[in-house]
């Protein structure tokens, strides 16, 4: 039993707070990327970068989209600049940069840990027969896998690469859940999306997939039934049980 319709061949996982803890690196690297950002910029009295502003404006989305949107809630707008841009250059890039050096920083300090839950849902979905693919905004999808020992589930993997590489529309847009299935060889009704972040339940919502699986690690249930999830979870091996 995975807790799931019938009708569903294959499953579309988020990386970063459904798979692994990683979600908690991310936002420590985006607060203190944009904390520095800020104080150079307004001063000591700068307002910080909090939860709620990773909740509602970074995360999930890929890192210039974050960058781009957080910036201009507060009415701040850099260039784009370019990809190789040095890290903390006040462009769209060189922000993102910076966060991306820090995050990777952390991960090699810390290491990476599965969800226990999660680890034993994807033991479960394998052995139902069912395909299995990692969606994730983070160009880190690769090293944060084998990091995490679960390649050995993945049969397909789109990340922040592979968005930029084929100009994929990042979350909340449906694009890469979609290239996500068309990797598997499904069709979106025949593929459950499982997502942490409100961008991508709102994504997985957008592409008609046969099921939206909210995963709440941020205490924000109602907001992930709102955006279309159509069951929450604390923990994927709810779902075990369901």
């Amino acid at each position: 039993m995975i807790g799931l319709p019938d009708a569903i061949k294959a499953l579309l996982f988020d990386l970063d707070g459904v798979l692994t803890g990683t979600a908690e690196l991310h936002r420590r690297a985006w607060k203190r990327t944009f904390d520095e950002f800020l104080a150079h910029r307004d001063g000591p009295d700068f307002r910080p970068f909090t939860e709620r502003d990773y909740l509602d404006y970074v995360d999930g989305r890929p890192r210039a989209d974050g960058v781009r949107t957080f910036l201009e809630s507060r009415d701040i707008h850099l260039p784009e600049g370019k990809a190789d841009d040095p890290p903390g250059d006040a462009t769209v890039n060189g922000v993102g940069n910076k966060k991306n050096e820090l995050l990777l920083a952390v991960i090699e300090e810390e290491g990476v840990r599965p969800y226990p839950g999660s680890r034993r849902y994807l033991e479960a979905a394998r052995d139902a027969g069912l395909k299995i693919a990692v969606v994730t905004s983070s160009a880190n999808g690769e090293a944060v896998l084998k990091a995490a020992d679960l390649t050995q589930f993945v049969q397909a993997r789109v990340d922040g690469i592979t968005i930029t590489s084929q100009g994929l529309r990042g979350k909340p847009a449906p694009d890469s859940f979609l290239a996500g299935a068309k990797a598997l060889g499904v069709a979106a009704s025949e593929a459950a999306v499982f997502e942490d972040a409100l961008s991508g339940v709102r994504a997985g919502r957008a592409g008609n997939f046969g099921f939206v699986v909210g995963v709440d690690r941020a205490n924000q249930a109602d907001a992930l039934r709102e955006q279309g999830a159509d069951v929450v979870v604390e923990d994927l091996a709810e779902l075990l049980e369901s």
